[in-house]
């Protein structure tokens, strides 16, 4: 059995000849400035130092002490950094740091210990390897050019001209980047890699498909639960779900913009609310703030993002209003879906008469050995034990344990087909496709991480909070978060890029503007103020047609893109807005 799902293959735009060439130059000129100015703000920008210093209880040092070794640890009279953290701060610079034991003067009770961190910024220039990504992002409307301008801008104004051995080495060396490539690139790439080739995907798929569609709303509810079930991220669940639905879909005259919809709908925003996947290890090391407990180690951001699901009001209104559209119920879609939803009803037309859909070919590829027979619980039990080892080991240690799960799921998925009579060469053919299917990810990931680390080395979360820290009303800062990233995320087409760039930046303005403002919860507003990025970036992925999500949606259901785009503007917006008015509410509420 060989399944080939879709490919685009869409006319030509009629674009002057003039425009790609003057957008290439103005994309090559900017950088071009940006590089320079970089470089001289590196040179002759005013660098400011302060000394940070947390009170930490004895676990949290262990940890740090655990993480740093044993030689971080000194005393009060051997500290280096005590005598500068009120006063003048000679000639520090950033990146020293010690834990300081202080001993009570009576012997008697537990020691204390200090975080001390020597921290710097270099005023408004530390936001410009920030900004010069964000317009490139705006400009090229691709994230590698992007995140790999930013990391270069961020190394000049650093003053580091050796960027290979100086920023992306230690860079790529990190924890972070390891949890990328082990979890992203090795576990989630080779399992999807197995799944294209023993077809248990798509065999479940089209199980649950063939048992339970009878009509119009319950095709569109069989992509629905699909969506769901599919969890894992953007990709796997749209390209799966649209191709399996898409030929009962279009027997029952859906439309491909309905279709399109609930696909691209059940993606993403299904991801963040069940993270039983790479997201939160990705996102835990864009978010921490130094003296914030709940922040302080891996393990407590992780369990920081599953905390917040609750607060993800922006992906709970898309999936349930994808649910409605599937039983016919949404009353919040534009005259244009109306039509086009009567439209395949009553003449059988899936697109509109001059749509331009994108076409099948080779995006995605399932390819299942001849004489071997794809069976649905080769896809169920990888999934099943995803998910009861993530939820059982969060349930036990308060952490979920995602990477063994995918590790396990991906040796049981291994030898499941092994022991089925699938030859050991077919196998590792799946598996190393499945890896090169998500470099592409992987490289963008890795560099937002790379960026990430130099947005913390620049010091532009210290300059936000010294900036406007007290001055920004408490109350506004959710919904202004919301919009920022929805622009960042729909200019770029990424979430992931959108959230290395903004989220370093975002934790310590939200948390300093909380403690000035003297709110009640400040560990509650911070999750609000999370959750207003995470939905940001969604919502403004998911709404963009440079997005992956949005053409693959629209490629896996022949739906011609603007046209998907045209038709779930209005419902995402209107999901938008409503969460935008919540997380507002609930602050005003909260302090």
């Amino acid at each position: 059995m060989k399944i080939r799902a879709v490919e685009a293959k869409s006319k030509e735009r009629n674009t002057p000849s003039s425009a790609k060439p003057l957008k290439r130059s103005l994309s090559v000129w900017f950088f071009v400035v940006a590089i320079l100015i970089s470089y001289l703000a590196g040179l002759h920008a005013d660098l400011t130092v302060v000394v940070e210093s947390n009170e930490m209880d004895s676990v949290q040092a262990e940890e740090v002490i655990e993480e740093m070794g044993a030689g971080i640890v000194v005393s009060k009279s051997e500290s280096r950094l005590w005598k500068f953290e009120n006063g003048d701060t000679g000639d520090l610079k950033g990146g020293e740091r010690e834990i300081v034991k202080v001993i009570p003067e009576d012997g008697a009770g537990e020691p204390v210990y200090y975080d001390l961190k020597v921290l710097s910024h270099r005023g408004i220039w530390s936001l410009f390897p920030a900004f010069v990504t964000i317009v490139l992002c705006f400009i090229n409307r691709e994230p590698i050019t992007a995140l790999s301008g930013g990391i270069i801008s961020g190394a000049l104004v650093l003053g580091l001209f050796n960027i290979n051995e100086r920023v992306l080495l230690p860079g790529l060396a990190s924890s972070g980047a390891g949890l990328v490539i082990l979890l992203y690139l090795f576990f989630l790439g080779g399992l999807l890699g197995l799944w294209s080739r023993n077809g248990g995907a798509l065999a479940f798929a089209e199980w649950v498909t063939k048992r339970f569609v009878r009509g119009p709303k319950t095709a569109k509810l069989s992509a629905w639960f699909l969506g769901i079930f599919f969890f894992q991220g953007g990709t796997i669940s749209t390209l799966l779900v649209g191709t399996t639905v898409k030929p009962i879909a279009d027997k029952e005259r859906v439309s491909h913009e309905e279709l399109s919809y609930i696909v691209d709908s059940t993606a993403s925003p299904i991801a963040v609310l069940l993270p039983f996947n790479a997201w939160p290890f990705y996102v835990q090391g864009l978010i921490y703030v130094g003296g914030v407990g709940v922040l302080a180690t891996e393990a407590d951001r992780i369990g920081f993002f599953f905390g917040s699901i609750y607060l993800y009001f922006y992906a709970i209104l898309a999936v349930l209003f994808t649910f409605l559209m599937s039983i016919d119920r949404l009353p919040i879609i534009s005259p244009y879906f109306r039509s086009a939803i009567r439209r395949a009803r009553e003449t059988g037309q899936l697109d509109r008469p001059d749509a331009r859909p994108l076409q099948s070919s080779q995006t995605s590829e399932v390819s299942v050995p001849i004489r071997y027979k794809p069976v649905a619980w080769e896809f169920f039990l990888p999934v099943v034990l995803i998910i009861g080892i993530a939820v059982g080991t969060y349930l036990i240690n308060d952490s979920p344990d995602v990477l063994s799960g995918f590790g396990i799921a991906v040796l049981v998925s291994f030898l499941a087909s092994r022991f089925r009579g699938m030859p050991l060469r077919d196998l590792m053919n799946g598996f190393q496709a499945g890896l090169q299917g998500v470099v592409g990810g992987a490289v963008v990931l890795l560099l937002a991480v790379v960026i990430a680390q130099l947005s913390k080395e620049t010091g532009g979360g210290l300059f936000l909070v010294e900036a406007i820290g007290d001055s920004v009303p408490y109350w506004i800062v959710p919904a202004l978060l919301f919009f920022v990233t929805f622009s960042i995320a729909f200019a770029t087409g990424t979430s992931w890029g959108t959230f290395a760039v903004a989220l370093p930046l975002v934790m310590p303005l939200a948390w300093a503007i909380a403690e000035a403002s003297g709110l009640g919860a400040p560990v509650f507003f911070l999750q609000i103020c999370f959750a207003a990025v995470i939905n940001g970036s969604v919502f403004g992925d998911q709404c963009s047609p440079i997005s992956d999500t949005s053409i693959l949606s629209s490629l896996a259901t022949g739906c011609d893109l603007m046209d998907h785009i045209r038709t779930q503007i209005l419902p995402c917006s209107v999901a938008g807005i409503l969460a935008v008015i919540g997380w507002t509410v609930i602050t005003f509420i909260a302090a």
